[in-house]
């Protein structure tokens, strides 16, 4: 039979059960092996995660199929009414199960939409939610969310499977058997839902309360650097680089640089030193990574300089010199566009960089979780 009866469950009940129960457990231990697997593992850390995403979209997607059925059925009542503390516990349980089922999803799609890529989803689809801006707060804020209602989801479950078991083994009252395959048990007359949907509700709003109240606080930010004297003054501008990590494109950018320009329109020639705080980069879910040993090592190497000598070339013009970063110096040539009105000039420059040139992530030498190139962005008004 299909369809459920206030004394058994239907065949799609059933499967959708089942099914849900497979993802989730499933789901579950991908999280728990992959925050557990160390950084300098990344690229398994990275696909497990991915996995983790990908399964949590799964996940949602038959939750509410398995909700939206529900709504159309009778649902099976309690086998033992007259024992309202514990039929109580166990329909709390039930509406726990189902929220955390859409919540858990939810919240960690919105954290993975809110940052840039880490990890990607493995579906065509795009990585980004409509109403769900790139924001750092956000995504941390997600994150801490999302932790919680995972751990009451796995509260849940266990108490749910420990309800099961305790109804097969001690009270052997075909309970466990009506789900799985379909046997009739109970006399059918119906449950309370309000009141477990409310103390459902109130787990949920606790458990929002301390994820908003007991996440880490924001680090301190870095010392600013002093602004460069020089010729021309740079006003405001965008120093910002893209990678690509496991097939999508992931930004990043440094907060704090200064420049000293010196350049005269005339001949098209001159001069420029950038300097940078690398303890202002920030790149989506992996900021910290990034500043870590393995890729910009910021502890051991608080700023990079690139010195270039400006020249006309074609069009345009090009800035060639040294770039100084991580204790490793390699020739770099920055073409940009420039205009100039007045004594306010603006610069549009790209290049394409190569990480390893500076050792940086040499541990992942082949582009399989970070791609080797490195598109460097920079926008830049300044006046005389």
């Amino acid at each position: 039979m299909l369809n459920n009866t206030p004394r058994s469950y239907g065949r799609v009940a059933r499967t959708f059960h089942w099914l849900t129960a497979l993802i989730i457990l499933a789901n579950i231990g991908l999280g728990l092996w992959a925050v557990r697997v160390p950084l300098d593992n990344m690229a398994l850390k990275v696909q497990l995660f991915s996995l983790h995403k990908t399964l949590g979209v799964v996940a949602l997607t038959v939750a509410v199929l398995r909700i939206l059925w529900a709504v159309t059925q009778p649902r099976p009542a309690p086998v033992h009414p007259q024992r309202r503390l514990e039929t109580l516990v166990a329909e709390s349980v039930h509406w726990l199960l189902y929220g955390a089922l859409v919540l858990v999803p939810v919240t960690g799609w919105i954290e993975h939409a809110a940052t840039e890529g880490f990890a990607p989803i493995l579906w065509p689809l795009g990585q980004n939610l409509p109403l769900v801006p790139k924001s750092p707060a956000l995504a941390v804020t997600m994150a801490a969310v999302h932790h919680v209602f995972a751990w009451l989801l796995i509260a849940a479950v266990l108490l749910h499977v420990a309800g099961a078991l305790k109804h097969a083994v001690i009270d052997r009252d075909g309970v466990l058997a009506r789900m799985l395959s379909g046997r009739q048990a109970g006399d059918g007359t119906p449950g309370a839902h309000v009141l477990p949907a409310l103390a459902a509700l109130v787990v949920f709003g606790a458990g929002t309360a301390f994820a908003l109240t007991s996440r880490p606080q924001e680090a301190a930010a870095p010392v600013a650097l002093e602004q460069a004297a020089s010729e021309w003054q740079v006003v405001e501008g965008d120093l910002g680089f893209t990678v690509r990590q496991m097939g999508t494109d992931v930004a990043g950018s440094f907060s704090d640089w200064t420049a000293a320009i010196d350049f005269d329109p005339a001949t098209g020639k001159g001069a420029v030193r950038v300097t940078i705080n690398m303890d202002s980069v920030t790149i989506g879910s992996v900021t910290e990574q990034a500043k870590g040993p393995d890729f910009f090592d910021v502890a051991n190497n608080q700023r990079a300089v690139f010195e270039g000598i400006i020249r006309p070339e074609g069009q345009g013009f090009v800035a060639e010199g040294p770039l100084s970063l991580r204790g490793q110096q390699v020739p770099v040539s920055l073409p940009f566009e420039l205009q100039i009105q007045g004594d306010t000039a603006d610069m549009q420059g790209r290049a394409v960089l190569d990480r390893l040139d500076w050792g940086i992530g040499a541990s992942y030498a082949d582009e399989a979780t970070v791609g080797f190139q490195v598109e460097l962005a920079v926008s830049v008004r300044a006046t005389r």
